[in-house]
């Protein structure tokens, strides 16, 4: 199976049209149909269903369109990395973020680097840490940001000199405004929303066994759609402050937990990993500034 077949077949799976695939490929429709039936015959499956006017992917071929975006995004990743191997003025860098007002440090870090190396590009892709760990573990990413305590055995990291405080956010008319903090008494009854990371990982550190007596209603990887809903009185957003807008004219507010619940945010990269020039240049670069007068510290505990 060649990269070139995967990205003929990729192309039909997003124009779910042979001649317009055709078209963005630059090769005849004979020869990509001709191309597809053979890898259909290779892998003993059909990974099509063709309509009048479209075609659609079967489940054999939603699987195979999951791994081929991996294994042609990998091979993307290595030509880059060769051909910028003896290119001092930029390169490629692939990061997995996590939600947190501290992003806004590595976007500044980034900036900085892109005045020694103007050539730099940069690729972002968001998510939980479900999400941006296994696209880190095959290689897709050079680095990725946590916030849960990344696994020692795995991976080094460094730590955002901040923390990101718990809070709920709901409309500003609502009479839990008028209190200062959010208890879990507060939160009984409540119909709630939060990521299902956090609900299964973080909330049980605040409030304990008292977990089972509050309501999941729904759950949100993005804390803006969950702010969205809370919006409309569908719910209460759990989340993190100053990631959602809260000023005066928002409709919007954000109070604290009480006990405070906080996490720590990471910046984590695989053990024994050979970074590409650039990746290695961008963490050095990382490693030695301050952000607001603090550093970024080295996790002691993930390099043992």
């Amino acid at each position: 199976m060649e990269i070139r077949t995967l990205r003929y077949f990729l192309a039909v799976a997003r124009e779910e049209n042979m001649t317009r695939a055709a078209e963005q490929l630059h090769v005849t429709q004979p020869t990509l149909s001709k191309t597809l039936k053979a890898l259909e015959n290779e892998l003993g499956k059909k990974l099509f269903t063709r309509h009048s006017f479209s075609i659609r992917l079967t489940d054999e071929g939603v699987l195979l369109r999951n791994r081929a975006e991996d294994l042609v995004s990998m091979a993307d990743k290595i030509t880059q990395e060769f051909v910028t191997l003896d290119d001092i003025t930029g390169g490629d860098i692939y990061l997995g973020l996590a939600e947190s007002y501290q992003i806004r440090l590595l976007a500044r870090a980034i900036k900085e680097f892109q005045k020694q190396y103007p050539e730099l590009h940069y690729h972002i892709t968001s998510g939980d840490t479900e999400q941006v760990t296994e696209k880190l573990d095959k290689g897709l990413l050079d680095f990725a940001v946590l916030v849960e305590t990344p696994d020692s055995a795995k991976y080094e990291a460094l730590i955002f000199p901040h923390t990101d405080v718990w809070g709920l956010v709901f409309p500003a008319d609502d009479p839990l405004e008028k209190k200062k903090t959010i208890t879990v008494d507060d939160l009984i009854g409540l119909p709630l929303f939060c990521s299902e990371q956090s609900w299964r990982n973080d909330l049980p550190r605040w409030c304990g066994d008292r977990m089972k007596e509050l309501r999941l209603e729904g759950s949100f990887r993005l804390s803006y759609n969950g702010s969205m809903f809370a919006r409309e009185g569908l719910g209460y957003l759990l989340t993190f402050d100053r990631l959602i807008d809260t000023s005066s004219d928002s409709g919007l507010v954000f109070r604290p937990l009480s006990p405070m619940l906080e996490n720590k945010l990471y910046l984590v990269w695989k053990k024994y990993q050979m970074l590409s020039p650039i990746a290695e240049r961008f963490l050095k670069h990382l490693q030695k500034m301050h952000f607001e007068g603090v550093a970024l510290q080295y996790d002691q505990e993930t390099s043992m």
